[in-house]
């Protein structure tokens, strides 16, 4: 019984390793090839000196904050990575603010789906999102239901949003997530999805690298 602490000790230091993250990683990208899972990502990197204005003004740039050039480049580079690893996608929904939907389009590569549950639930406000509270109940559930949709068969939905409709659809623990972050789920057939892992996005572009 006196080694069990020890032994427990050396199995969280594997998990925390860099090796055994990429042994997480890769089993999860193996799921993730045969499909039912959903995808959840915070939009990537945006323009700090361009505010929202009037955000839900959704066909007019000026007034919505919006990617960033790193912010891009990073979206170009998951997009790519994804398709290098051989994750199937297939319905694509995200948030109608155009950061999201641009995000969107650069990971999916095909045309999205702008829905009213992904919108930011902040409405923009810089301390709505600086400490997301999750209240939003009607769009937390409608988030959920969502992500408990089995995609069709053999493949993956994708899902862009905001910080502040993460912590409204799965709690405060995820208020922290960060730009381009994934949240993983695994879809049932009767039930609600499961939660599988967070994934940023330097860990699918480094995956697919390796």
């Amino acid at each position: 019984m006196k080694r069990l602490p020890s032994i427990i000790a050396c199995y969280v230091i594997l998990l925390l390793s860099p090796q055994g993250q990429a042994a997480d990683l890769g089993s999860l990208v193996s799921s993730l090839k045969a499909g039912g899972h959903v995808i959840v990502v915070r939009h990537v990197a945006t323009d700090d000196s361009r505010k929202d204005i009037y955000p839900f003004k959704f066909d007019d740039m000026t007034a919505q904050r919006q990617l960033s050039d790193k912010g891009r480049g990073m979206a170009r580079e998951l997009g790519e990575a994804l398709k290098k690893l051989g994750v199937p996608m297939g319905e694509v929904y995200t948030s109608q603010l155009n950061r999201a939907v641009e995000t969107a389009k650069l990971l999916g590569g095909k045309d999205v789906s702008p829905i009213e549950a992904l919108t930011d639930s902040g409405a923009g406000s810089s301390s709505a999102m600086a400490n997301p509270d999750g209240k939003n109940a009607k769009t937390g559930r409608a988030i959920r239901d969502l992500v408990n949709a089995p995609p069709k068969a053999g493949l993956n939905n994708l899902a862009v949003t905001h910080k502040t409709n993460v912590t409204d659809a799965f709690g405060k623990e995820f208020s922290d997530i960060r730009e381009g972050e994934a949240l993983v789920y695994k879809t049932a057939t009767s039930g609600p999805a499961a939660f599988v892992a967070r994934v940023q996005a330097s860990e699918w572009i480094a995956r697919a690298g390796s």
